[in-house]
């Protein structure tokens, strides 16, 4: 292929499922065309989709990504980066002390000035009671080997910052400066769950209550193609059988709108979406760890055979 711009790649939020996920459907596009998801131009995270790339940029591969989910075999490069990482400490108890402070003024303001600037998920998220568990109790895994310098390949962690709801993309060059350990955790701060990150003095949580997405943050980028791997949404085919169902349906609608946006910007985009088999794999606990393994099968097997069924746009590089 030549004169290709790149393929930017989307990882979506979702939990633990969410990234077993990500695993499958990154490896299922590995072995379906060849291609390395680490070399795509730019990877974008929000919540789960933030470590699953961060895994990509410091070079886990997608293979042993799902390897390591479904505690599989590693290969010896595998092997080497994942002893690289610190002990994971117990995230599911509470540690912080519960502080419920008052909307911030720039938040107030702007609920008077211009009240459709502000997403209702994104209020809600900022509005509850702020979670225990404190994210430095998983996230400190990663600073033996992320560093604290951030990936050199471009990397995108979305998060919401408190103060007044706005998006906030670390990595890019207009976010505020930290380390990618921090970005992480910063974006996996489920409200009413995980603690806020403080970064800079100001506090940001999950970057899912803005989009369970946010494809659209590539639309001014010069990329040629756009792959999205979206935990939180469903297939076209799956059935509304539930109020989670029903929640998913309306992502896929969000998810819908950046889709549109990105291919009126002229970006094929390719969008990998849960079936009713995905989701009956990943349960209706997105934190459940024992789903894991059993997610990254499920995802790669229906992601080759959606790739068998519909192959992927020539613009993506065979091979590289």
């Amino acid at each position: 292929m030549t004169d290709m711009a790149g393929v930017g790649l989307v990882l979506g939020a979702g939990g633990l499922t969410g990234q077993a996920y990500h695993a499958g459907v990154l490896a299922g596009i590995q072995d379906a065309t060849s291609w390395d998801p680490r070399t795509a131009s730019l990877v974008v995270g929000t919540s789960a989709g933030s470590a699953a790339g961060t895994y990509l940029r410091l070079g886990l591969s997608a293979r042993d990504f799902a390897a390591l989910l479904r505690q599989a075999e590693l290969t010896p490069e595998g092997v080497e980066l994942v002893g690289r990482l610190g002990p994971t400490g117990d995230w599911t108890e509470p540690t912080v002390r519960r502080a419920w402070k008052a909307p911030h003024p720039n938040l107030l303001g702007q609920l008077v000035r211009a009240p459709w600037r502000v997403r209702p998920e994104a209020l809600l998220g900022v509005a509850i009671p702020p979670g225990r568990v404190d994210t430095e109790s998983w996230t400190a895994a990663l600073r033996p080997l992320a560093g604290s310098e951030w990936p050199t390949a471009p990397l995108w962690i979305c998060s919401v910052r408190m103060d007044d709801t706005r998006r906030v993309v670390f990595g890019r060059s207009d976010a505020p400066v930290t380390d990618v350990a921090t970005a992480v955790g910063a974006s996996s701060a489920i409200p009413g769950y995980f603690a806020p990150v403080t970064i800079h003095g100001r506090r940001y949580v999950d970057g899912g209550v803005h989009s369970p997405s946010n494809a659209d943050v590539v639309r001014r980028e010069a990329l040629d193609l756009v792959i999205v791997s979206s935990p939180m949404t469903t297939s076209r085919n799956a059935p509304v059988r539930n109020a989670s169902h029903a929640a998913r349906r309306h992502f896929r609608a969000r998810l819908g709108q950046e889709v549109r946006r990105l291919r009126r910007a002229g970006m094929t985009v390719v969008v990998f979406q849960p079936s009713e088999a995905d989701l009956a794999a990943m349960g209706g606990r997105a934190m459940d760890h024992t789903r894991t393994g059993a997610v990254v099968e499920q995802a790669r097997e229906t992601t080759m055979r959606r790739i068998a069924a519909r192959p992927l746009p020539e613009l993506l590089p065979m091979g590289a």
